[in-house]
């Protein structure tokens, strides 16, 4: 159970690896670092601005302590002048205290100072490597750009990319339709010829049916003919005669005149 397990999570973690290399954009991801390193380097920026805001107020503790210091030491010499000792004595303590103070935030003052310094310097070697990477990052994206459309074209030339195969797919089945749709009316149009289907229509008619109509056409057309040249003559022909009498000959008068002179009904 426990390697079914492991073999159903490394399937999950390789397809899902799979997924995510498709959907990854490399422009996309250029421009997320460059964020986070513009970002690391505001939070930098902001410390430097921090620790600075520090040393400063440190200054202004240290110049308010040694005026202070100086005030003591004026007043003690004034107590000593006057002959109050004992004033001066404690204008004396109190100045000894102040110093102490003095020194304990000269000592961080210079540790604020060093870190600030630190800090500075920091910021500018972030600074210009975000620079160079804004740099490289617009070059890559630039680069993969053309590449990108290089590939399409070249697809589209070879007929591999996705839109050009569906354009193929969509021409092949329509000629495989057109082709099957050609092939069916042929089949039937050989079979009404050859008499094995009935054209319900009354239009299609076979090989022997259009020869007999043909022929047909054709008397009629002989006919009309001949009685033109009859009418043209005078007078109906023999043969006009025998073709409208279907080929008995009209009853002949016993007058020998009447014989020579033939007269055709009309």
């Amino acid at each position: 159970m426990s390697g079914v397990m492991k073999r159903m999570g490394m399937i999950f973690r390789a397809k899902a690896n799979k997924a995510l290399d498709r959907a990854e954009d490399p422009r996309e991801t250029l421009d997320y670092s460059y964020q986070k390193q513009l970002e690391l380097l505001q939070k930098v920026r902001r410390g430097v601005a921090d620790v600075a805001t520090s040393r400063k107020r440190l200054e202004l503790q240290l110049n308010q302590l040694q005026g202070q210091s100086a005030k003591l030491e004026d007043q003690g010499r004034k107590a000593l002048a006057l002959g109050r000792e004992d004033l001066a004595r404690e204008a004396l303590s109190r100045r000894a205290a102040l110093q102490q103070q003095v020194s304990d935030l000269e000592v961080q003052h210079q540790t604020l100072q060093g870190e600030e310094e630190k800090l500075t310097l920091a910021a500018q070697r972030l600074q210009a490597k975000v620079d160079a990477f804004r740099t490289k990052k617009e070059t890559i994206k630039a680069t993969y750009t053309a590449a990108q459309a290089q590939t399409r074209i070249a697809e589209s030339f070879s007929g591999i990319s996705e839109e050009m195969s569906d354009v193929g797919l969509a021409i092949q089945r329509a000629e495989d339709k057109t082709a099957q749709l050609q092939a069916r009316a042929g089949a039937i149009d050989e079979l009404l010829a050859s008499g094995a289907l009935d054209d319900q229509s009354g239009l299609a008619k076979d090989d022997i049916q259009a020869e007999l109509d043909r022929l047909s056409g054709g008397t009629d057309v002989e006919l009309e003919l001949q009685r033109m040249k009859a009418e043209l003559a005078g007078g109906p022909s023999a043969q006009q005669q025998a073709l409208e009498g279907g080929g008995a000959a009209a009853p002949q008068d016993t007058n020998p005149q009447q014989q020579s002179h033939p007269r055709f009904e009309k």
